[in-house]
């Protein structure tokens, strides 16, 4: 680890600086909360297309949980939200099971091809070649989608793969309505898709984007997912399939092998538990990013008492806190099981009292005076959704293909776009990538490695009220989570919390962003006094999902993103 961080932030802490802040922290917390082993009798779903959070519906109402419930999702999004996830992807699964209270996290993210070395992103100069690592089959890892249907289904489902795929395989068939996301997705990928016959093929009609309205049918897919259903990972990872896949990817200027696809397995990880305030925080592990940053933000607040201070000396912590976290979450971290990362430094309460220590309660503190790193700028295309079953099993999943429509390359006959999650490695280090990422060894594209990730799909636990939380965003999705995380914990309903205007910073740029609204004028004008840069009329971004069970009235909530038109939370 950085140990001239370390020792600057323990040196502020000596010299006293901002004692007044440390001394009115707040009382140490209770002993933080679990679940019961009973559950609210009814279920909540969210995600961001109603015809998904439909389907979990529908297969828990033949008797499965929340965990077929999460197949059921994530399979139909794969058919009618391609720009943003889908078999060709991956993702992050952190489940709750409520007979045991066992609390786990499944790390479905690609992984790097074993062909892998950094030198083929290259162009001929030796810098990175944007297009090599964003476009076409050489930007694809092995996918890990397909394995965390089948994984979920085998350990923790109730019912057979084949029921839980059932709504995604019959949507694909029978067609959906083509809505304005879905057709604005192809639109902006279109110079990409036209470079590969099979691509064209799937998401165009008569060379264009489909129009709005018009039934979208995908028969590949719906034949994919049944092979899937039938045949397990051996019906993806092996055999005809894998051999099509291989050969088409390879063919194309891709590296994959049939080796590369028989490897990939899911990882069952340890979710990281926090405490703040009396509630408990469990959320993801590396590689995901996401965790870490977190448990320093949340760290960092809970040295100060929140309720003695104005609205502008709370955003102006939480920004300062954010700076922190992100000038570290990218240096440090990679694939656990390659990478020894500093994981209890980074979440010691030692660590957070320095790193409080160097903040002035009135003063912004100019990133260009931390230790030096360009964090990453990720894609947004993203998708999250969150589950709570009658049992009470919890279920928070946030998955992707990377870019919009991902590399947009697609194997003829398989209806799907692989991802284009190479780009989210230091494919050449020393050198930013397509999104402003400048990292090391730890992210490299090593074969076998998975690259890191922001996405954060967390459990917040109070005594009374449980949240499910997760939302897309790119690097902008762990400020989201937190942001949401403690309007929760304030008192806000789903409903609100996904709806709430959003503000970011992620230590480079050394700028506020902030949704129109997120700030009054007065705020902003304070925020600025203070030494704040501030945005506070950017666009808005996010597709936060979010369900909640308050368990002294035992009810329910769902929260799904306004910002999206055909997002859907349902109780049930």
């Amino acid at each position: 680890m950085n140990r001239l961080w370390i020792l600057l932030a323990g040196l502020a802490l000596l010299a006293g600086c901002n004692v007044t802040d440390a001394q009115d922290a707040s009382t140490t917390p209770s002993a933080a909360p679990s679940l019961p082993a009973s559950g609210p009798g009814k279920a909540a779903v969210a995600s961001s297309h109603r015809i998904a959070t439909d389907a979990g519906l529908e297969v828990l109402a033949k008797g499965g949980n929340a965990f077929d419930a999460a197949i059921a999702v994530g399979a139909t999004l794969a058919v009618i939200e391609p720009s943003s996830s889908g078999i060709g992807g991956g993702g992050f699964f952190l489940l709750h099971r409520a007979s045991d209270g066992k609390d786990t996290f499944l790390d479905a993210r690609e992984t790097a091809p074993a062909a892998s070395k950094g030198e083929l992103w290259a162009d001929a100069e030796g810098k990175l070649d944007r297009d090599k690592s964003i476009n076409g089959p050489l930007s694809a890892g092995i996918p890990g989608e397909p394995a965390a249907y089948v994984w979920l289904a085998g350990k923790y489902g109730k019912l057979p793969l084949s029921e839980s795929l059932a709504p995604a395989i019959r949507i694909a068939r029978e067609g959906f309505p083509v809505y304005a996301r879905f057709r604005a997705s192809i639109e902006r990928r279109k110079e990409v898709l036209q470079r590969w016959p099979a691509s064209v093929a799937l998401y165009m009609v008569d060379g264009e984007a489909p129009a709005e309205g018009a039934t979208w049918k995908n028969p590949d897919l719906a034949d994919t997912l049944e092979r899937i259903a039938s045949q397990g990972n051996d019906g993806f990872y092996k055999g005809e399939f894998a051999a099509k896949l291989v050969d088409a990817v390879r063919a194309a200027g891709g590296i994959w092998t049939l080796d590369d696809l028989a490897a990939y397995t899911v990882r069952e990880r340890e979710p990281i538990a926090l405490d703040y305030r009396g509630w408990r925080i469990v959320t993801s592990p590396p590689p995901s990013s996401g965790g870490i940053a977190l448990g320093e933000m949340f760290n960092i607040l809970s040295g100060y008492n929140l309720a003695k201070r104005d609205r502008v000396h709370r955003i102006h912590l939480n920004i300062e806190a954010m700076r922190r976290a992100y000038r570290d979450r990218a240096e440090y971290l990679g694939d656990p099981d390659y990478v020894e990362m500093p994981v209890a430094e980074l979440l010691s309460p030692l660590y957070a009292a320095g790193l409080r220590a160097s903040i002035h309660p009135e003063k912004a503190t100019p990133s260009d005076l931390l230790p030096g790193y360009i964090p990453p700028n990720e894609s947004e295309h993203t998708t999250h959704y969150s589950i709570i079953d009658a049992d009470g099993n919890m279920a928070a999943v946030t998955k992707t293909v990377n870019l919009t429509l991902g590399s947009g390359f697609v194997v003829a006959g398989t209806g799907f776009v692989l991802n284009n999650e190479m780009d989210d490695f230091a494919l050449l280090p020393g050198q930013p990538n397509a999104f402003g990422l400048v990292g090391g060894d730890a992210n490299a594209p090593k074969p076998g490695h998975r690259p890191l990730s922001s996405m954060t799909p967390s459990f917040v636990i109070g005594n009374d009220r449980v949240g499910v939380i997760g939302t897309p965003g790119g690097s902008r999705i762990i400020t989201m989570v937190f942001e949401g995380i403690l309007a929760f914990i304030d008192g806000e309903l789903p409903e609100k919390v996904v709806a709430n205007p959003r503000y970011h910073h992620q230590y480079l740029p050394d700028v506020v962003s902030a949704e129109p609204n997120a700030f009054t004028r007065e705020e902003t004008r304070a925020l600025q006094a203070m030494g704040h840069i501030v945005n506070d009329a950017e666009r808005t971004w996010g597709l936060m999902n979010m369900v909640s069970w308050d368990r002294k009235t035992n009810t329910l909530h769902a929260g799904s993103d306004p910002r999206e038109e055909m997002s859907s939370g349902k109780v049930q």
